[in-house]
């Protein structure tokens, strides 16, 4: 493939996210009365949003109000406290720099809304690096959808042939093979227990960012 533009996923895959995340769900629980849950526990439901992590953190079915007001005061936790402890994972600067020096270009497709991702790319300072960033209601359909994707390629003016997505979860690679895009399962990242990565129809599996920046040489190179 000629390789002009990386995309990444955001939450699990170019970033560590989930310490602030399980730090603000656990002050949500607390606040309303709810035991905090531990972090090695709910930590692979991060992938799959806030409401999927207060489903796991919680052992019984509770009041829908409840339920909504521990996820209004867990939203608003974390937008005040986007990325106290989020970094990202080791080796993926040099990944970030490697690709910049190549000339190539790079963006994020999460599905994180704006509200949250857009505050966090700018604490990153990632938003005069990123080609674009495409959130969960950037476009009507997020992830298995191709729309975000494809949008990601319209504002980096690139092809879809030229471009290589790497992603955490199932739904990424899905998203990918919808988009009919080059593919990575980054397996480093927020993985659940019955996953199984090597089943999803990603090109290739990638175990760290030093992985990603070995099999980036070797893309390059051929």
């Amino acid at each position: 493939m000629k390789l002009s533009c990386v995309l990444f996923d955001l939450d699990g895959t170019l970033v560590d996210t989930a310490p602030d995340l399980i730090a603000c769900l656990n002050s949500a629980l607390t606040h309303h009365d709810f035991s905090p849950v531990a972090a090695e526990y709910v930590k692979p439901h991060v992938s799959f949003g806030a409401i999927a992590m207060i489903n796991a953190s919680l052992k019984e079915a509770i009041d829908d109000e409840i339920h909504a007001a521990i996820l209004t005061t867990m939203l608003n936790e974390y937008e005040a406290n986007i990325a106290r402890h989020s970094q990202f994972f080791e080796g993926m600067l040099d990944v970030l720099n490697f690709i910049e020096t190549r000339n190539l270009s790079w963006g994020i497709v999460t599905n994180k809304r704006e509200r949250f991702a857009l505050p966090l790319i700018q604490a990153l300072e990632l938003q005069n690096r990123a080609a674009c960033v495409i959130c969960g209601d950037t476009t009507p359909n997020p992830k298995p959808h191709p729309a975000p994707l494809l949008e990601a390629c319209k504002r980096v003016n690139v092809s879809v042939a030229e471009c290589v997505y790497i992603g955490d979860a199932a739904h990424d690679i899905l998203a990918g093979k919808n988009a009919e895009m080059y593919t990575l399962a980054a397996t480093y990242g927020y993985l659940q227990a019955n996953d199984n990565p090597e089943n999803w129809g990603a090109n290739a599996l990638i175990h760290s960012p030093q992985h990603l920046l070995t099999w980036l040489e070797n893309a390059l190179c051929h």
